[in-house]
Protein backbone atom coordinates (compact mmCIF):
# COMPACT_ATOMS: atom_id res chain seq x y z
CA UNK A 1 0.00 0.00 0.00
CA UNK A 2 1.23 3.49 -0.97
CA UNK A 3 1.33 4.88 3.01
CA UNK A 4 1.61 8.58 2.04
CA UNK A 5 -1.69 7.90 0.43
CA UNK A 6 -2.52 6.69 2.83
CA UNK A 7 -1.75 8.88 5.11
CA UNK A 8 -3.28 12.01 3.34
CA UNK A 9 -6.68 9.67 2.86
CA UNK A 10 -6.62 9.70 7.03
CA UNK A 11 -5.73 13.53 7.33
CA UNK A 12 -8.94 13.87 4.99
CA UNK A 13 -11.12 11.62 7.09
CA UNK A 14 -10.19 13.30 10.28
CA UNK A 15 -11.04 16.84 8.80
CA UNK A 16 -14.22 15.89 7.53
CA UNK A 17 -15.74 13.82 10.24
CA UNK A 18 -14.14 17.05 12.70
CA UNK A 19 -15.97 19.99 10.45
CA UNK A 20 -18.81 18.75 8.08
CA UNK A 21 -21.69 16.77 9.90
CA UNK A 22 -23.01 13.99 7.96
CA UNK A 23 -26.06 13.72 5.96
CA UNK A 24 -28.67 12.17 8.03
CA UNK A 25 -27.65 13.74 11.42
CA UNK A 26 -27.88 17.02 9.43
CA UNK A 27 -31.76 15.57 8.66
CA UNK A 28 -32.42 14.83 12.47
CA UNK A 29 -31.48 18.18 13.03
CA UNK A 30 -33.81 20.22 10.76
CA UNK A 31 -36.15 17.88 11.95
CA UNK A 32 -35.91 18.99 15.17
CA UNK A 33 -35.97 22.34 14.67
CA UNK A 34 -38.89 22.21 12.54
CA UNK A 35 -40.75 20.43 15.35
CA UNK A 36 -39.63 23.15 18.19
CA UNK A 37 -41.76 26.11 19.06
CA UNK A 38 -41.31 29.38 17.63
CA UNK A 39 -39.91 32.08 20.07
CA UNK A 40 -38.67 29.85 22.86
CA UNK A 41 -35.06 29.44 24.32
CA UNK A 42 -34.94 25.94 22.73
CA UNK A 43 -35.65 27.18 19.19
CA UNK A 44 -32.81 30.22 19.75
CA UNK A 45 -30.18 27.21 20.12
CA UNK A 46 -31.30 25.25 17.37
CA UNK A 47 -31.21 28.27 15.10
CA UNK A 48 -27.47 29.06 16.61
CA UNK A 49 -26.54 25.30 16.44
CA UNK A 50 -27.66 25.33 12.68
CA UNK A 51 -25.52 28.47 12.18
CA UNK A 52 -22.84 26.83 13.72
CA UNK A 53 -23.24 23.60 11.11
CA UNK A 54 -22.73 26.14 8.24
CA UNK A 55 -19.87 28.01 9.64
CA UNK A 56 -17.93 24.78 10.47
CA UNK A 57 -18.05 23.09 6.89
CA UNK A 58 -17.16 26.64 5.17
CA UNK A 59 -14.42 27.72 7.52
CA UNK A 60 -13.46 23.84 8.00
CA UNK A 61 -12.65 24.39 11.13
CA UNK A 62 -14.16 22.13 14.09
CA UNK A 63 -18.01 22.11 14.68
CA UNK A 64 -17.58 21.58 18.82
CA UNK A 65 -14.32 22.62 20.12
CA UNK A 66 -13.93 19.34 22.05
CA UNK A 67 -12.82 17.17 18.93
CA UNK A 68 -13.06 14.45 21.54
CA UNK A 69 -11.13 11.33 22.05
CA UNK A 70 -10.24 9.61 18.09
CA UNK A 71 -11.78 6.48 17.88
CA UNK A 72 -10.71 4.01 14.32
CA UNK A 73 -12.84 0.92 13.75
CA UNK A 74 -10.93 -0.40 11.12
CA UNK A 75 -11.51 -3.82 8.91
CA UNK A 76 -8.91 -5.20 7.14
CA UNK A 77 -8.27 -8.03 4.06
CA UNK A 78 -6.07 -10.83 5.16
CA UNK A 79 -2.37 -9.95 4.10
CA UNK A 80 -2.64 -6.26 5.15
CA UNK A 81 -0.19 -4.66 7.47
CA UNK A 82 -1.97 -3.20 10.46
CA UNK A 83 1.23 -1.96 12.34
CA UNK A 84 1.82 0.64 8.95
CA UNK A 85 -1.82 1.64 8.80
CA UNK A 86 -1.47 2.39 13.20
CA UNK A 87 1.46 4.22 12.43
CA UNK A 88 -0.07 6.20 9.12
CA UNK A 89 -2.90 7.30 11.54
CA UNK A 90 -0.17 8.56 14.11
CA UNK A 91 0.82 10.96 11.56
CA UNK A 92 -2.06 11.83 10.74
CA UNK A 93 -3.62 12.70 13.54
CA UNK A 94 -0.57 14.62 14.39
CA UNK A 95 -0.52 16.56 11.27
CA UNK A 96 -4.62 17.75 11.91
CA UNK A 97 -3.49 18.39 15.55
CA UNK A 98 -0.97 21.20 14.15
CA UNK A 99 -3.54 21.92 11.47
CA UNK A 100 -5.82 23.00 14.06
CA UNK A 101 -8.35 20.31 13.15
CA UNK A 102 -8.18 18.78 16.28
CA UNK A 103 -7.65 20.51 19.81
CA UNK A 104 -4.64 18.48 21.51
CA UNK A 105 -6.64 16.63 23.74
CA UNK A 106 -4.23 13.56 24.68
CA UNK A 107 -3.12 14.17 28.55
CA UNK A 108 -0.69 11.97 30.42
CA UNK A 109 -3.05 10.52 33.41
CA UNK A 110 -0.63 10.59 36.06
CA UNK A 111 0.96 14.15 35.74
CA UNK A 112 -1.69 15.98 33.70
CA UNK A 113 1.16 16.83 30.70
CA UNK A 114 -0.64 17.78 27.23
CA UNK A 115 0.89 15.78 24.60
CA UNK A 116 0.47 18.64 22.48
CA UNK A 117 -0.42 16.16 19.09
CA UNK A 118 -3.28 14.29 20.52
CA UNK A 119 -0.60 10.94 20.53
CA UNK A 120 0.02 9.16 23.89
CA UNK A 121 -0.30 5.63 25.47
CA UNK A 122 -3.47 4.17 24.08
CA UNK A 123 -4.02 6.83 21.85
CA UNK A 124 -5.54 7.24 19.63
CA UNK A 125 -7.99 4.24 20.05
CA UNK A 126 -7.62 1.91 16.97
CA UNK A 127 -9.32 -1.32 17.08
CA UNK A 128 -8.83 -3.92 14.53
CA UNK A 129 -10.97 -6.39 12.43
CA UNK A 130 -10.09 -9.11 9.62
CA UNK A 131 -12.88 -9.04 6.80
CA UNK A 132 -12.88 -11.12 3.13
CA UNK A 133 -13.27 -8.03 1.37
CA UNK A 134 -10.36 -6.63 -0.40
CA UNK A 135 -10.45 -3.13 0.29
CA UNK A 136 -9.89 -1.56 3.85
CA UNK A 137 -12.86 0.25 5.53
CA UNK A 138 -12.11 2.96 8.06
CA UNK A 139 -14.62 4.60 10.59
CA UNK A 140 -13.50 7.43 12.67
CA UNK A 141 -15.63 9.22 15.76
CA UNK A 142 -15.10 11.73 17.68
CA UNK A 143 -16.93 11.82 20.80
CA UNK A 144 -15.81 14.78 23.26
CA UNK A 145 -15.85 14.32 27.19
CA UNK A 146 -19.06 16.13 28.09
CA UNK A 147 -21.12 13.40 26.23
CA UNK A 148 -19.18 10.63 26.81
CA UNK A 149 -19.01 11.78 30.72
CA UNK A 150 -22.68 10.98 30.32
CA UNK A 151 -22.17 7.33 29.13
CA UNK A 152 -23.83 5.15 31.66
CA UNK A 153 -24.13 1.18 32.51
CA UNK A 154 -26.61 -0.81 34.59
CA UNK A 155 -26.32 -3.97 36.40
CA UNK A 156 -29.79 -5.43 36.24
CA UNK A 157 -31.54 -5.89 38.00
CA UNK A 158 -31.59 -2.57 39.68
CA UNK A 159 -34.07 0.23 40.98
CA UNK A 160 -34.18 3.62 38.99
CA UNK A 161 -35.60 6.98 40.20
CA UNK A 162 -38.54 7.63 38.94
CA UNK A 163 -39.05 4.04 37.39
CA UNK A 164 -38.80 1.37 40.19
CA UNK A 165 -37.85 -1.94 39.68
CA UNK A 166 -36.07 -2.32 36.45
CA UNK A 167 -36.07 -6.44 35.60
CA UNK A 168 -34.14 -8.98 33.61
CA UNK A 169 -35.44 -8.77 30.68
CA UNK A 170 -36.95 -6.03 27.41
CA UNK A 171 -39.41 -4.29 30.18
CA UNK A 172 -36.30 -3.66 32.30
CA UNK A 173 -33.97 -2.80 29.54
CA UNK A 174 -36.47 -0.64 28.16
CA UNK A 175 -36.30 1.33 31.83
CA UNK A 176 -32.49 1.41 32.05
CA UNK A 177 -32.65 3.57 28.40
CA UNK A 178 -35.48 5.93 29.28
CA UNK A 179 -33.23 6.80 32.24
CA UNK A 180 -30.15 6.81 30.39
CA UNK A 181 -31.55 9.89 28.08
CA UNK A 182 -33.24 11.79 31.86
CA UNK A 183 -30.02 11.77 33.67
CA UNK A 184 -27.70 12.97 30.92
CA UNK A 185 -30.36 16.51 31.03
CA UNK A 186 -28.42 19.10 28.93
CA UNK A 187 -25.35 18.43 30.08
CA UNK A 188 -24.74 16.45 27.31
CA UNK A 189 -25.42 19.02 24.42
CA UNK A 190 -28.60 17.55 24.03
CA UNK A 191 -30.62 17.02 21.69
CA UNK A 192 -28.19 14.12 21.13
CA UNK A 193 -28.08 10.45 20.16
CA UNK A 194 -27.27 6.70 21.88
CA UNK A 195 -25.82 3.98 21.44
CA UNK A 196 -27.27 1.16 23.48
CA UNK A 197 -25.48 -2.50 24.19
CA UNK A 198 -27.36 -4.75 26.00
CA UNK A 199 -25.54 -8.00 27.55
CA UNK A 200 -21.62 -8.96 27.03
CA UNK A 201 -19.72 -7.97 30.30
CA UNK A 202 -18.80 -4.49 31.09
CA UNK A 203 -16.19 -3.71 28.62
CA UNK A 204 -17.60 -5.56 25.78
CA UNK A 205 -21.16 -3.90 26.93
CA UNK A 206 -19.96 0.00 26.03
CA UNK A 207 -17.88 -1.33 22.80
CA UNK A 208 -21.16 -2.70 21.53
CA UNK A 209 -23.10 0.48 22.76
CA UNK A 210 -20.52 2.78 20.58
CA UNK A 211 -20.54 0.47 17.96
CA UNK A 212 -24.22 1.01 17.11
CA UNK A 213 -23.53 5.18 16.89
CA UNK A 214 -22.11 4.06 13.45
CA UNK A 215 -25.13 3.09 12.11
CA UNK A 216 -27.20 5.49 10.10
CA UNK A 217 -29.73 7.53 12.36
CA UNK A 218 -32.35 6.38 9.13
CA UNK A 219 -31.79 2.41 9.43
CA UNK A 220 -34.22 0.19 10.44
CA UNK A 221 -33.30 -2.51 13.44
CA UNK A 222 -33.19 -6.16 11.69
CA UNK A 223 -34.89 -7.05 15.43
CA UNK A 224 -38.18 -6.65 15.09
CA UNK A 225 -38.20 -6.06 18.62
CA UNK A 226 -35.05 -3.60 19.12
CA UNK A 227 -36.39 -1.69 16.25
CA UNK A 228 -39.99 -1.10 18.47
CA UNK A 229 -37.74 -0.13 20.88
CA UNK A 230 -35.71 2.41 19.20
CA UNK A 231 -38.61 3.91 17.90
CA UNK A 232 -40.57 4.05 21.43
CA UNK A 233 -36.87 5.44 22.98
CA UNK A 234 -36.40 8.43 20.60
CA UNK A 235 -40.48 9.37 21.29
CA UNK A 236 -41.24 8.93 24.96
CA UNK A 237 -38.24 11.00 25.57
CA UNK A 238 -39.32 14.15 23.69
CA UNK A 239 -42.16 14.53 26.03
CA UNK A 240 -40.13 14.59 28.68
CA UNK A 241 -39.40 18.22 28.17
CA UNK A 242 -35.52 18.32 28.65
CA UNK A 243 -35.10 19.96 25.24
CA UNK A 244 -31.86 21.46 23.43
CA UNK A 245 -28.95 22.31 25.65
CA UNK A 246 -31.44 21.07 28.60
CA UNK A 247 -33.59 24.67 28.05
CA UNK A 248 -36.45 22.35 28.11
CA UNK A 249 -38.39 21.92 24.33
CA UNK A 250 -39.71 19.50 22.40
CA UNK A 251 -36.31 17.85 21.08
CA UNK A 252 -34.59 15.67 23.84
CA UNK A 253 -33.65 12.58 21.40
CA UNK A 254 -32.45 12.47 18.15
CA UNK A 255 -31.78 8.97 17.52
CA UNK A 256 -31.70 5.77 19.72
CA UNK A 257 -29.41 2.19 18.48
CA UNK A 258 -29.48 -0.87 20.29
CA UNK A 259 -27.13 -3.58 19.94
CA UNK A 260 -27.29 -7.09 21.63
CA UNK A 261 -25.07 -9.90 22.28
CA UNK A 262 -24.76 -13.04 24.68
CA UNK A 263 -23.76 -12.83 28.58
CA UNK A 264 -22.90 -14.79 31.28
CA UNK A 265 -26.06 -16.01 33.43
CA UNK A 266 -24.82 -14.24 36.37
CA UNK A 267 -24.05 -10.84 34.52
CA UNK A 268 -26.76 -8.74 32.85
CA UNK A 269 -25.66 -4.98 31.41
CA UNK A 270 -27.40 -2.25 29.69
CA UNK A 271 -24.94 0.16 28.56
CA UNK A 272 -25.18 3.40 27.10
CA UNK A 273 -22.95 5.79 24.97
CA UNK A 274 -24.45 9.08 24.43
CA UNK A 275 -23.13 11.54 22.07
CA UNK A 276 -24.23 14.99 21.80
CA UNK A 277 -25.69 16.73 18.80
CA UNK A 278 -22.69 17.40 17.26
CA UNK A 279 -22.32 13.70 15.94
CA UNK A 280 -19.00 13.56 14.25
CA UNK A 281 -19.04 9.93 12.69
CA UNK A 282 -18.03 9.24 9.02
CA UNK A 283 -16.21 6.53 7.44
CA UNK A 284 -14.27 5.46 4.27
CA UNK A 285 -13.49 2.37 2.20
CA UNK A 286 -10.05 2.51 1.09
CA UNK A 287 -8.51 0.50 -1.56
CA UNK A 288 -5.55 -1.88 -0.33
CA UNK A 289 -3.55 -1.21 -2.85
CA UNK A 290 -3.29 2.76 -3.78
CA UNK A 291 -4.35 3.84 -0.58
CA UNK A 292 -6.65 5.94 -2.08
CA UNK A 293 -10.38 6.54 -1.00
CA UNK A 294 -12.78 4.67 -2.96
CA UNK A 295 -15.87 5.72 -0.87
CA UNK A 296 -17.09 8.08 1.35
CA UNK A 297 -20.18 6.60 4.15
CA UNK A 298 -23.56 8.36 5.40
CA UNK A 299 -23.81 10.01 2.25
CA UNK A 300 -27.60 8.65 1.06
CA UNK A 301 -30.07 10.74 1.09
CA UNK A 302 -30.72 14.50 0.81
CA UNK A 303 -28.13 16.72 2.30
CA UNK A 304 -29.47 19.56 4.21
CA UNK A 305 -27.22 23.00 4.10
CA UNK A 306 -29.14 25.28 6.80
CA UNK A 307 -28.60 28.03 4.62
CA UNK A 308 -31.56 29.59 3.29
CA UNK A 309 -33.23 29.11 6.74
CA UNK A 310 -34.73 31.83 8.23
CA UNK A 311 -33.58 32.46 11.89
CA UNK A 312 -35.48 31.81 14.60
CA UNK A 313 -37.93 34.38 15.67
CA UNK A 314 -36.09 36.32 18.67
CA UNK A 315 -38.09 39.93 18.84
CA UNK A 316 -39.81 39.04 21.86
CA UNK A 317 -36.74 38.13 24.25
CA UNK A 318 -35.01 40.88 26.45
CA UNK A 319 -31.40 41.09 25.98
CA UNK A 320 -29.08 42.49 28.97
CA UNK A 321 -26.07 44.58 27.21
CA UNK A 322 -23.22 43.54 29.56
CA UNK A 323 -19.53 44.89 29.86
CA UNK A 324 -17.06 43.46 32.24
CA UNK A 325 -16.18 44.44 34.87
CA UNK A 326 -19.69 43.64 35.92
CA UNK A 327 -20.95 44.87 38.85
CA UNK A 328 -23.14 42.90 42.15
CA UNK A 329 -25.77 45.50 41.25
CA UNK A 330 -26.13 44.73 37.60
CA UNK A 331 -25.84 40.80 38.81
CA UNK A 332 -28.93 41.03 40.94
CA UNK A 333 -31.15 42.46 38.16
CA UNK A 334 -31.17 39.51 35.86
CA UNK A 335 -33.48 36.49 36.37
CA UNK A 336 -33.54 33.16 34.85
CA UNK A 337 -34.69 33.24 31.40
CA UNK A 338 -32.78 36.63 30.76
CA UNK A 339 -30.66 36.20 27.54
CA UNK A 340 -27.38 38.36 27.79
CA UNK A 341 -25.53 39.97 25.04
CA UNK A 342 -21.38 40.46 26.14
CA UNK A 343 -19.14 42.69 25.21
CA UNK A 344 -15.56 43.06 26.50
CA UNK A 345 -12.95 40.66 28.36
CA UNK A 346 -13.58 37.01 29.85
CA UNK A 347 -11.00 35.03 30.84
CA UNK A 348 -11.22 30.83 30.36
CA UNK A 349 -10.72 28.58 33.02
CA UNK A 350 -11.69 25.13 32.89
CA UNK A 351 -10.42 22.16 35.45
CA UNK A 352 -6.82 23.20 35.90
CA UNK A 353 -7.61 26.61 36.12
CA UNK A 354 -10.05 25.91 39.07
CA UNK A 355 -7.38 23.15 40.95
CA UNK A 356 -5.11 25.91 40.29
CA UNK A 357 -6.58 28.68 41.96
CA UNK A 358 -8.37 26.75 44.98
CA UNK A 359 -4.40 26.10 46.21
CA UNK A 360 -3.75 27.91 49.19
CA UNK A 361 -1.73 30.63 49.35
CA UNK A 362 -2.40 30.91 45.16
CA UNK A 363 -3.12 34.29 43.76
CA UNK A 364 -4.68 34.72 40.31
CA UNK A 365 -2.47 36.05 37.54
CA UNK A 366 -5.18 38.74 36.43
CA UNK A 367 -7.37 40.97 38.78
CA UNK A 368 -11.19 38.78 38.08
CA UNK A 369 -12.99 40.88 40.46
CA UNK A 370 -16.19 41.67 38.37
CA UNK A 371 -15.32 39.58 35.97
CA UNK A 372 -16.46 36.70 33.71
CA UNK A 373 -15.08 33.07 33.38
CA UNK A 374 -15.48 31.59 30.38
CA UNK A 375 -15.90 27.48 31.25
CA UNK A 376 -14.01 26.80 27.62
CA UNK A 377 -11.12 25.12 26.03
CA UNK A 378 -10.77 26.80 22.72
CA UNK A 379 -8.70 24.89 19.52
CA UNK A 380 -6.10 27.41 18.84
CA UNK A 381 -3.21 28.12 16.40
CA UNK A 382 -0.56 30.66 15.56
CA UNK A 383 -1.37 33.45 12.82
CA UNK A 384 1.79 34.06 10.08
CA UNK A 385 2.84 36.96 12.84
CA UNK A 386 2.72 33.98 15.48
CA UNK A 387 -0.02 35.67 17.62
CA UNK A 388 -2.66 33.36 18.73
CA UNK A 389 -6.34 32.70 17.14
CA UNK A 390 -9.65 31.13 17.85
CA UNK A 391 -10.50 28.44 15.28
CA UNK A 392 -13.05 27.34 17.98
CA UNK A 393 -14.39 28.14 21.22
CA UNK A 394 -17.53 26.70 22.53
CA UNK A 395 -18.63 25.91 25.89
CA UNK A 396 -17.47 22.79 27.92
CA UNK A 397 -19.77 20.63 30.56
CA UNK A 398 -19.82 23.50 33.93
CA UNK A 399 -20.85 20.42 36.35
CA UNK A 400 -16.77 19.42 36.85
CA UNK A 401 -15.84 22.49 38.80
CA UNK A 402 -19.11 21.92 41.07
CA UNK A 403 -16.64 21.50 44.15
CA UNK A 404 -14.60 24.84 43.04
CA UNK A 405 -16.73 27.47 41.77
CA UNK A 406 -18.73 29.44 44.49
CA UNK A 407 -15.51 29.16 46.72
CA UNK A 408 -13.60 30.98 43.66
CA UNK A 409 -16.08 33.49 42.65
CA UNK A 410 -16.30 34.68 46.34
CA UNK A 411 -12.66 34.63 46.64
CA UNK A 412 -11.73 36.31 43.48
CA UNK A 413 -14.51 38.34 42.98
CA UNK A 414 -15.96 36.85 39.65
CA UNK A 415 -19.39 37.93 38.61
CA UNK A 416 -20.40 35.55 36.10
CA UNK A 417 -19.37 32.12 34.62
CA UNK A 418 -20.22 31.36 31.13
CA UNK A 419 -20.52 27.17 30.48
CA UNK A 420 -23.21 24.82 29.47
CA UNK A 421 -25.36 22.37 31.23
CA UNK A 422 -25.72 24.24 34.67
CA UNK A 423 -23.87 23.29 38.24
CA UNK A 424 -25.21 22.38 41.66
CA UNK A 425 -26.50 23.59 44.86
CA UNK A 426 -23.28 24.61 46.12
CA UNK A 427 -22.65 26.70 43.36
CA UNK A 428 -26.29 27.90 43.27
CA UNK A 429 -26.48 29.06 46.74
CA UNK A 430 -22.94 30.91 46.51
CA UNK A 431 -24.45 33.15 43.74
CA UNK A 432 -26.68 33.82 45.66
CA UNK A 433 -24.54 35.06 49.07
CA UNK A 434 -22.52 36.88 46.81
CA UNK A 435 -24.24 38.32 43.80
CA UNK A 436 -22.97 36.30 41.13
CA UNK A 437 -24.84 34.42 37.93
CA UNK A 438 -24.10 31.80 36.01
CA UNK A 439 -24.90 32.02 31.83
CA UNK A 440 -25.25 28.59 29.82
CA UNK A 441 -24.05 29.09 26.16
CA UNK A 442 -25.05 26.62 23.37
CA UNK A 443 -22.54 23.79 23.41
CA UNK A 444 -21.02 22.80 20.06
CA UNK A 445 -21.51 25.82 18.82
CA UNK A 446 -18.14 26.52 18.46
CA UNK A 447 -17.97 28.63 15.18
CA UNK A 448 -20.03 30.63 16.55
CA UNK A 449 -18.73 31.75 19.48
CA UNK A 450 -15.47 31.78 17.82
CA UNK A 451 -16.79 34.57 15.49
CA UNK A 452 -17.81 36.89 18.84
CA UNK A 453 -14.05 36.58 19.97
CA UNK A 454 -12.80 39.22 18.23
CA UNK A 455 -9.21 39.46 19.88
CA UNK A 456 -6.50 37.22 21.79
CA UNK A 457 -5.10 39.59 24.68
CA UNK A 458 -3.03 37.37 26.36
CA UNK A 459 -2.63 33.78 27.85
CA UNK A 460 -1.57 32.68 31.22
CA UNK A 461 -0.40 29.12 32.65
CA UNK A 462 0.10 28.18 29.22
CA UNK A 463 1.84 25.12 30.97
CA UNK A 464 -1.47 22.85 31.53
CA UNK A 465 -2.08 22.67 27.79
CA UNK A 466 -3.53 25.21 25.19
CA UNK A 467 -7.30 23.76 26.27
CA UNK A 468 -6.81 24.50 30.37
CA UNK A 469 -4.62 27.56 29.84
CA UNK A 470 -6.28 31.03 30.82
CA UNK A 471 -7.25 32.83 27.93
CA UNK A 472 -8.04 36.44 27.74
CA UNK A 473 -10.17 37.13 25.16
CA UNK A 474 -11.89 40.14 23.62
CA UNK A 475 -15.62 39.66 22.79
CA UNK A 476 -18.13 41.53 21.12
CA UNK A 477 -22.34 40.38 21.48
CA UNK A 478 -21.30 37.23 23.12
CA UNK A 479 -24.70 35.76 23.76
CA UNK A 480 -25.89 33.48 26.28
CA UNK A 481 -28.62 32.67 28.90
CA UNK A 482 -29.44 33.19 32.11
CA UNK A 483 -30.06 29.24 33.50
CA UNK A 484 -29.15 30.21 37.58
CA UNK A 485 -29.70 33.93 39.17
CA UNK A 486 -28.71 35.71 42.38
CA UNK A 487 -32.05 34.93 43.66
CA UNK A 488 -31.84 30.78 44.18
CA UNK A 489 -33.77 30.03 40.75
CA UNK A 490 -32.25 27.36 38.74
CA UNK A 491 -33.81 26.77 35.35
CA UNK A 492 -31.79 22.91 35.72
CA UNK A 493 -33.04 21.99 38.69
CA UNK A 494 -36.45 23.18 37.80
CA UNK A 495 -36.29 20.89 34.50
CA UNK A 496 -34.31 17.68 36.10
CA UNK A 497 -37.55 17.86 38.38
CA UNK A 498 -40.23 18.26 36.08
CA UNK A 499 -38.52 15.37 33.63
CA UNK A 500 -38.52 13.34 36.40
CA UNK A 501 -42.02 13.71 36.70
CA UNK A 502 -42.30 12.82 32.99
CA UNK A 503 -40.44 10.24 33.03
CA UNK A 504 -42.15 8.71 36.13
CA UNK A 505 -45.50 8.26 34.21
CA UNK A 506 -43.77 5.35 32.30
CA UNK A 507 -43.04 3.19 35.01
CA UNK A 508 -45.42 0.84 34.07
CA UNK A 509 -44.55 -2.28 31.97
CA UNK A 510 -44.98 -1.71 28.04
CA UNK A 511 -42.99 -4.57 26.41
Amino acid sequence: MNLATLEKSIYDLVTETSTNLPKDVRRAIKAAKEAENAGTRAAMSLDTITNNIVMAEDNVSPICQDTGLPTFKIKTPVGVNQMEITSVIKKAIAQATKDAKLRPNSVDSLTGENSGDNLGNGLPVIKYEQWEKDYVEVKLILKGGGCENKNIQYSLPTELEGLGRAGRDLDGIRKCILHSVYQAQGQGCSAGFIGVGIGGDRSSGYDLAKEQLFRSVDDTNPNADLAKLEDYVVKTSNTFGIGTMGFGGEATLLGCKIGVMNRIPASFYVSVAYNCWAYRRMAIDVNAQTGEIMDWHYQDGEKITFKDEAAADTSGQKVVKLQAPITEAQIRELNVGDVVSITGRMYTGRDAIHHHLMGEGVEAPVDLNGQIIYHCGPVMAKDDNDNWTVKAAGPTTSIREEPYQGDIMKRYGIRAVIGKGGMGPKTLAALEEHGGVYLNAIGGAAQYYADCIKSVDGVDLIEFGIPEAMWHLGVEDFTAVVTMDSHGNSLHADVDKSSLEKLAKHAERVF
